[in-house]
Formats: structure tokens, sequence, C-alpha cells
């Protein structure tokens, strides 16, 4: 077993099938998004550069993809909080996940490759 997939098969419910949907939607969303293992994470590139990654909330434990270039995003369900580089989107996982709103958060930080 690969080090990316030990670290889905890791998680813990109903945060691991949250992140392994995430993991299949974002890689098949463009033909140049790669996974790779950074930092012990599963991180997604574009183009050979940093995109996103997948965590939880250390406190909540809600699961979240962070994204790289946060200052260039303005979509309002993104979070900044004390980051300097990375925006955050909230991913609850008990409830449907927002198809629409991943697909619009990835065009626009696609934009910026």
């Amino acid at each position: 077993m690969s080090k990316i997939d030990a670290f889905f098969e890791n998680q813990e419910e109903p945060n691991k099938g949250v992140f392994i949907f995430l993991r299949n939607f974002i890689n098949q969303y463009h033909s140049e998004i790669t996974l790779h293992l950074k930092w012990g994470l599963p991180y997604f590139y574009f183009k050979g550069k940093p995109l996103c990654y997948l965590w939880k909330d250390k406190k909540t434990n809600i699961p979240y993809i962070s994204f790289a270039k946060g200052p260039n995003l303005h979509h309002p369900a993104l979070i900044q909080g004390d980051r300097k580089i990375f925006k955050i989107l909230p991913i609850n996982p008990n409830q449907d996940i927002d198809l629409n709103l991943i697909q619009e958060i990835l065009d626009e930080a696609i934009k910026n490759y």
C-alpha cells in the first residue's frame, strides 16, 4: 500500500469517506492535476505547482480543503483565518458535499496558474 493510500485508510469515518470522495473528485477534475504526499498530507498540484491539500481542523475534526494562493482567491465560502498563504473550505462530513461550490473554487484557483 502506498503512503498516500495509507493516509486515506488510516482516517476515521465519517472523515474517511469525505477524504476519499474529495481525492477522487479533485484528482479527476482536470487532466493536469496530480496527487502527491507532502507534509504527510494528500497534496494536489496543478501543472507541477501547489493547488490544494486535504486535512482536518485540530479542534473540531472537520475536514477541509486548503487552497494555495489564498490571497488571490476571493470566493466568499473560503476562510482566511490567521493563514497568510492558504484559505480553507470546511466540508461538513454530515451533509451532502456541494460539488458546484468546489468546482467554482477549483476553477478560480486554477486560473492563478
